[in-house]
């Protein structure tokens, strides 16, 4: 008897973070919940730390006071001051180092005695981690101050301050600022600053105010990345991690939220603007360097709901992982206070969800109804979704992406520009991609890619002058599949195709060839082949290594007129599908059971732009 194994989730994204109550009501419940944790957990010394916590330990009994604090702001719970009292006794007296840690590369001035928060305490044990460590205890000080008003008194108050004081120091001149190339770290940084500013004297706090501005113009702005026509914050040497980047738009939606500065609107728009683009309809992402499926989850809330506000889209539909849908947690479910001050402040603000897409076209998306294809930089499709259904570039022959194999070579890099048309029609959405690409015959061709949805399906036609050998089209890997609030790898997706459909997996198996069928994740497989270990190592540059994977396989369309080889392939339900084709002087002709459609010549129009023409 042969037993079916159970499904296996993609553990971090799970539902989408605008399904979670966002009430007073609700906040009040989480604060209360943590209250009676904290109470039952506060040990004689008055520590609020988790037992079984060793990691990001320095600003963690912080984080619970500033959640207390808050709770107490809202419900004058008599049990809170004396825990209060006792828990910020225990950081200021147990927690605050300094001595330079042993082995800490990054100092820029030694025995400075400034304070910073320890990644982990044993002494030379971890000390890489302290400068992300000491940020996070900077912001849980600033918010313990900005709950402090009849709470803490003057003299826990003003060491506080120092101590505050004492963390921007050591992060902005002691050591090299942002050591780990991360951008939420440095942007955590900054808004750290504006928030201690306002805790200052006039005299002390322009300086602080003008130095993390300084900071966030010189260091973080002025060294954006590109990617998919947008310059964002760098996050660990990449342009952008799924994981990391929400919760730079948290930090960035804090800066503005705290400064008033244009400069942190403008760059949250354009990463939110971003971060849409590449989010599936179903909330769906994955790449990083960092981490390539991992999710972050109550942290990224601020920034979703705060930008998705301004720039009027849904980005609440991004999958969080809900094991930390409220606060940090540990494998038992119990609270850790790393992150508290993330949710400090999305409970602060009173921005509500925007929950309809953007009105507007993108020319890195196409999206309707259930349907989105998300475009890298390169206009190759990074995800495709239809049907419930998650479908990621197939590797072949080291080559990755969606488009024309021949002679083993795929044709999707282009060489030249990339031109796009948007178009829509009669309840349908499409995109038109030419792109030159070269072969391994050193012959300039033009791939005309169109993708039509009418919210349900995907068509794509890909249309090229005519190949040697025997062409296909590699139509992606069927990799996810939507169970509504979690997401499950699969091997299995709704595809039709006008010529015949393969469906093949790689052999031999093994750490550079990814077989859909198996039940280990992207992430894992790509960690495995980077060259550094998980959790350091880029998982993006490891997956550039995958020498074949899982693909769908689509031969050319017969009875094509003309020098054209036309592939044609619908993601979705399933139902008859017979499209036809005409070659004439406005171009190709393509004919489906719910569109009719006119692909312009490779020449474009009068500027050079491709023309599209369609009806429903």
């Amino acid at each position: 008897m042969r037993l079916t194994p159970p499904p296996v989730h993609l553990p971090h994204q799970r539902g989408p973070l605008h399904d979670l109550p966002d009430t007073p009501e609700a906040y009040d419940a989480v604060l209360a919940d943590v209250t009676e944790q904290a109470l039952t957990r506060l040990t004689p010394e008055g520590s609020l730390e988790h037992p079984d916590c060793v990691d990001d330990i320095g600003d963690t009994s912080l984080g619970i006071t500033s959640l207390l604090a808050l709770a107490w702001q809202r419900t004058k719970d008599p049990r809170l001051p004396e825990a209060v009292h006792r828990s910020l006794a225990f950081h200021l007296r147990e927690r605050v180092y300094v001595d330079d840690n042993p082995g800490y590369p990054n100092l820029r001035v030694r025995n400075s005695g400034l304070p910073y928060a320890r990644y982990t305490l044993a002494a030379g044990a971890h000390p890489i981690g302290d400068w992300p460590s000491t940020v996070w205890a900077l912001l849980q000080a600033v918010n313990v101050l900005d709950l402090a008003d009849g709470l803490v008194d003057e003299d826990q108050r003003d060491e506080l301050v120092r101590v505050a004081q004492g963390y921007w120091r050591w992060l902005t001149g002691a050591t090299f600022f942002n050591p780990q190339e991360a951008g939420n770290q440095a942007i955590g940084c900054v808004v750290g600053g504006l928030m201690l500013a306002r805790h200052l004297p006039s005299a002390e706090a322009e300086p602080v105010r003008t130095r993390a501005l300084e900071l966030y113009a010189g260091k973080i702005r002025a060294h954006r990345v590109g990617d998919r026509g947008a310059l964002l914050p760098p996050e660990h040497g990449g342009a952008y991690d799924n994981n990391y980047g929400p919760i730079s738009l948290s930090f960035l939606a804090q800066a503005h939220r705290v400064s008033g500065e244009e400069m942190f609107a403008e760059d949250g728009d354009t990463l939110a603007r971003y971060i849409d683009a590449r989010l599936t309809n179903g909330g769906f992402d994955h790449g990083g360097p960092r981490y390539s499926e991992q999710h972050s989850a109550f942290e990224s809330v601020l920034g979703l709901r705060y930008f998705g506000a301004r720039i009027g889209s849904d980005l609440g539909r991004y999958r969080g992982d809900s094991r930390w849908a409220r606060h940090a947690v540990k494998p038992d479910g119990g609270v850790d206070g790393h992150f508290a001050w993330m949710l400090v402040w999305q409970i602060q603000d009173a921005t509500p969800w925007h929950r309809e897409p953007a009105a507007a076209t993108a020319r890195h998306q196409l999206r309707a109804g259930t349907v989105s294809v998300a475009f890298d930089s390169r206009m190759t499709p990074a995800v495709v979704e239809a049907g419930g259904t998650y479908y990621l570039p197939a590797a072949v022959n080291r080559q990755h992406g969606f488009g024309p194999v021949a002679d083993g070579f795929l044709l999707c890099r282009p060489m030249g520009e990339v031109r796009v048309r948007d178009v829509r029609a009669g309840g349908l959405a499409a995109k038109l991609v030419t792109k030159p690409v070269v072969g391994r015959d050193h012959v300039l061709r033009h791939v005309r890619s169109l993708y039509v949805t009418d919210g349900t399906r995907l068509w794509m036609t890909v249309a090229v002058e005519r190949l040697p050998g025997s062409p296909y089209l590699l139509a992606g890997m069927p990799y996810a599949a939507d169970d509504g609030d979690r997401v499950r790898r699969t091997a299995e997706g709704e595809v039709v195709s006008a010529g015949e459909l393969r469906l093949t997996h790689p052999e031999p198996a093994g750490a550079d060839h990814f077989d859909a069928r198996s039940r280990t994740t992207q992430e894992l497989a790509a960690f495995a082949l980077a060259a550094d270990p998980r959790g350091y190592g880029d998982p993006d540059e490891g997956w550039r290594h995958l020498v074949a994977s899982t693909a769908l396989e689509a031969e050319p369309a017969p009875g094509v007129p003309g020098d054209l080889h036309v592939f044609a392939v619908r993601y979705g339900p399933a139902g008859p599908f017979s499209p036809e084709f005409d070659v004439g002087t406005r171009g190709l002709a393509v004919r489906t059971e719910a569109f009719t459609a006119v692909i312009g010549g490779p020449a474009g129009d009068e500027r050079g732009e491709p023309t599209l023409t369609l009806r429903g």
